[in-house]
C-alpha cells in the first residue's frame, strides 16, 4: 500500500493580496475626466503650500510663497520630463524629438524633477534676496507630501510595481502577470513620504542649522530609494545595469554623494 504524504499549504500563498483594480480615472462627468494622478498633484500642492506657510515661520524666512510654489511646479514638470528623457530612454526620444513634450503619455523621473525644483528654489531665493539654504530647507520638508501622494497614485494605477515575491503581503498587479509582487509603491510612500517627513520635522524643531534639512533629505531619500529599488521591478527597456543595480539606484547613489558634499559646503553663506 502506497502512503501519500500529507501536504501543508504554504501560508505565504494564502495571504497574497489581489490588486484592488482601481480605474485610473477617479471622476468622469461628461467630457470631464479627473485622473488619480491629477488628484495626487493637487493634494501635493495644497498640502505642501500649507506646510510652507507653517514652516516658513519656523525657519524665519520671508518668501513670496505663491511665486515659489509656481516656480517649483514648473521646475518639477520640466526637470521631471527632461530627466526621464535623458536618464531612462534618450535613444528613443532623440529619434522622436516631438515626443519629448508629450507628458500626457507618461514618463516623469523623480530625480529630474528634484533637480528642477532645486534650480527653481535657488533662482526664487536669489531674486527675493533670502537665504538659499533656508529656501532649500523649506523645499525639502514640503516636498514629502508629494512623494507620498505620488506613490499612492502609482499604486492605484498599478504601475512601478515590485519584483516577484513570496511575502504574505504580495500584490498581484494586472500588468505584472499572475504572480505576487512587492507593493514597492507603498514602501516608498511610507518611507519617503511619511517617515522622512517626521525625521525632517524633528530636525527642524530640535536641532536646526541652516541647510541641514535639505542635506538630510537628499541623503535620506537616496538611501531609502536605493534599498527599496531591490524590491522594485527595473524598467523593462533598461533592466538591471552594471553590478545588478537599476538606473534608480545609480541616480540615488549620486544623490547620496551630492548630499554629503552639500553637508560640507552648507556652512558657507549662499546669497
Amino acid at each position: 500500500m502506497q502512503l501519500h504524504k500529507k501536504t501543508t499549504p504554504n501560508p505565504m500563498k494564502l495571504f497574497n493580496i489581489p490588486y484592488p483594480n482601481f480605474h485610473p480615472v477617479a471622476i468622469s462627468i461628461g467630457p470631464i475626466t479627473i485622473h488619480w494622478y491629477g488628484i495626487a498633484y493637487v493634494f501635493s500642492i495644497l498640502v505642501g503650500y500649507q506646510l510652507a506657510k507653517t514652516f516658513s515661520k519656523s525657519l524665519n524666512i520671508q518668501l513670496n510663497l505663491s511665486d515659489l510654489v509656481s516656480n517649483i511646479i514648473l521646475g518639477i514638470i520640466i526637470g521631471g520630463r527632461l530627466g526621464y528623457v535623458l536618464f531612462y530612454d534618450p535613444v528613443y526620444y532623440f529619434s522622436h524629438p516631438t515626443e519629448i513634450i508629450a507628458i500626457w503619455k507618461g514618463g516623469m523621473a523623480f530625480h529630474g524633477g528634484a533637480i528642477g525644483a532645486f534650480a527653481a528654489t535657488i533662482l526664487t531665493c536669489k531674486k527675493q534676496r533670502v537665504s538659499i539654504h533656508k529656501g532649500l530647507d523649506l523645499l525639502a520638508i514640503c516636498a514629502t507630501p508629494g512623494l507620498f501622494f505620488g506613490r499612492i497614485a502609482n499604486f492605484i494605477n498599478g504601475e512601478l510595481y515590485g519584483r516577484p515575491t513570496s511575502v504574505a503581503w504580495g500584490v498581484i498587479f494586472p500588468a505584472g502577470g499572475n504572480i505576487p509582487r512587492h507593493p514597492s509603491q507603498l514602501y516608498e510612500a511610507t518611507l519617503e513620504g511619511f517617515v522622512l517627513f517626521i525625521l525632517l520635522a524633528i530636525l527642524l524643531k530640535k536641532n536646526y542649522t541652516e541647510g541641514r534639512i535639505f542635506s538630510t533629505f537628499v541623503i535620506g531619500y537616496g538611501i531609502i530609494r536605493f534599498f527599496i529599488e531591490f524590491t522594485r521591478a527595473p524598467d523593462a527597456h533598461l533592466g538591471l545595469l552594471a553590478l545588478n543595480l537599476s538606473m534608480g539606484q545609480y541616480l540615488s547613489l549620486a544623490m547620496i554623494f551630492l548630499g554629503v558634499i552639500w553637508t560640507y559646503i552648507r556652512r558657507a553663506p549662499l546669497h
